[in-house]
C-alpha cells in the first residue's frame, strides 16, 4: 500500500507541478511517511521546499495534551513559519492564505465526525475555493473503515466538532470527505486528492487500517491505539459528561466509568434494553484512576472495549450506541445522576457539551426519557444512516 504523500513523492511529475509555486503545508506527528519520515522534512528533502506551515489542533509536531488547549505560532526547526490553526484562529485568514498558490493537506484522520481535522479540511476548502487557491488532499487510511453509524448532524448545530451535516462514523477517507463537500456546496475549486495505491477499507485484521504494514502513530495524544480508533465515535459522547472517558489513563477513549458505579447492573441492564447494540467486541468490567482531567485520582468502575482480539466483528461493532446504551441504562437505573456536564466545550458556551458533539439534542432527550424505547431511536438512526450511505457512495475512492 502506498499512502497520498508517498504517491506524490514518488511521481515526479506531480513534483514537477508543484516547483515554481509557493507550497503550505498541513500536517501533523502522524504526517509521516510510510519510511516514518514527517512530511514536512520528505518534502523538503524532495526540493518542495513549503512557505509556511499549519498546524491543526495539538499541533505541527504534537506538542498540547487536551482539548481547548491552545498552540501558539512559531518557526520549525526546519526554518519553516508554522501558524496554528487551534489558537486565535481555527480558520484560517487571507493574509496566511495569501503566503501560497498550493495547499498540501496531509492528515491522518479517525474517521468520526467529531475529530477536529475533518473540519479543519472543511475550513481550508472554504478558503481555497473563496481565494482561488490549489488544494491537493493527501490521502491517508481511515482506520474506522467503512461502517457507518450515528444520527447526522441536525442543520444549525454546526460547530468546530461539527462541520457539516455527517452522521458521527462517516465511512470515508479525508480525501472522500473533500470530494463530498467540493459536490454538496458546488464549489468553484482546483481540488485533486493525491489518492492511495491498494488501500482496502474493508478487509481485515485492520478494517481500513494497513496493519500489516504499517504501525500505530497517534494523530492526537489520546488517539493510541487502533482498538481506540475504533471506539472513539462511542466513547467521545463521554466527553459531554461527568462520566470519565479515560483521560489520564493508559486507554483514554476506551474505557467509560466514574466513581460508585454498578457495573454489574449497568451491563444486565444494557442487556435487557437491547442486546443487539452490545454485539461485535468485548467488553470487560474494569477499574481505573485517572492521573488528571474527570475524577483525577479517584478509583473508578467502569468498562473497557476491545476489538483487538480474533472475537473483533467489525461490520457488527456500533460503538455509538453501545455508549448510548450505557448512558441510558445508568439513567434508568438512577433518574436522579448527574449524568451531563455543563462545562464549556470546543468553545460552545451554551449549548449542552453533548448536544454540541451529538450534532443535537436528540441523543440527551432519548436517554433523560425513561418511557423511550431503544426502537424509538433505531428508527432515526436507521433512516440517517441509509440516507448517509447513499449520500456518500459516489464519492468512493477504494471499493
Amino acid at each position: 500500500m502506498k499512502l497520498g504523500i508517498d504517491h506524490l513523492l514518488g511521481e515526479p511529475s506531480l513534483l514537477e507541478r508543484l516547483k515554481g509555486r509557493r507550497v503550505g503545508l498541513v500536517a501533523h506527528p502522524a504526517s509521516l511517511t510510510q519510511d516514518l519520515t514527517h512530511s514536512l522534512d520528505a518534502l523538503m528533502a524532495a526540493g518542495i521546499e513549503p512557505t509556511i506551515a499549519f498546524g491543526p489542533q495539538h499541533g505541527l509536531r504534537g506538542d498540547k495534551q487536551d482539548n481547548m488547549v491552545e498552540s501558539a505560532n512559531f518557526t520549525d526547526a526546519r526554518g519553516v513559519p508554522v501558524v496554528s490553526l487551534y489558537g486565535e484562529h481555527r480558520r484560517p485568514t487571507d493574509d496566511m492564505m495569501g503566503e501560497i498558490d498550493v495547499l498540501l493537506f496531509d492528515l491522518q484522520d479517525l474517521g468520526c465526525r467529531i475529530y477536529t481535522f475533518l473540519t479543519t479540511l472543511h475550513y481550508m476548502i472554504e478558503a481555497c475555493s473563496r481565494l482561488g487557491k490549489s488544494l491537493w488532499v493527501l490521502d491517508r487510511p481511515n482506520p474506522a473503515g467503512r461502517p457507518i453509524e450515528g444520527l447526522r448532524l441536525r442543520p444549525g448545530q454546526e460547530s468546530f466538532v461539527g462541520c457539516d451535516e455527517l452522521v458521527m462514523r462517516h465511512g470515508l477517507t479525508l480525501g472522500e470527505f473533500a470530494r463530498w463537500v467540493v459536490a454538496k456546496h458546488e464549489l468553484d475549486l482546483d481540488m485533486e486528492v493525491i489518492a492511495m495505491d491498494a488501500y482496502d477499507p474493508t478487509s481485515g485484521p485492520g478494517f481500513g487500517w494497513p496493519s500489516a504494514t504499517r504501525p500505530w502513530i497517534n494523530p492526537s495524544p489520546n488517539a493510541a491505539s487502533l482498538n481506540m480508533a475504533r471506539c472513539y465515535p462511542g466513547t467521545v459522547l463521554l466527553e459531554g459528561t461527568t462520566l470519565s472517558e479515560g483521560r489520564g489513563t493508559t486507554h483514554p477513549l476506551e474505557v467509560a466509568g466514574a466513581p460508585g458505579l454498578d457495573i454489574s447492573a449497568i451491563l444486565k441492564q444494557m442487556h435487557d434494553v437491547a442486546p443487539d447494540w452490545m454485539q461485535g467486541a468485548v467488553l470487560r468490567p474494569c477499574y481505573f484512576e485517572p492521573t488528571f482531567h474527570k475524577h483525577v485520582g479517584t478509583l473508578c468502575a467502569g468498562i473497557q472495549i476491545h476489538t483487538d482480539l480474533p472475537a473483533y466483528q467489525h461490520d457488527v461493532f456500533k460503538p455509538y450506541r453501545l455508549i448510548m446504551l450505557f448512558l441510558k441504562s445508568l439513567r434508568l437505573l438512577d433518574a436522579d445522576y448527574p449524568l451531563w456536564s455543563d462545562q464549556e466545550y470546543e468553545y460552545e458556551s451554551i449549548r449542552r457539551p453533548i448536544d454540541v458533539i451529538n450534532g443535537g439534542p436528540e441523543l440527551r432527550l432519548w436517554v433523560d426519557d425513561t418511557e423511550a424505547q431503544a426502537g424509538d431511536l433505531e428508527g432515526r438512526l436507521y433512516n440517517d444512516e441509509n440516507r448517509w450511505s447513499r449520500a456518500v457512495q459516489p464519492f468512493f475512492l477504494y471499493d
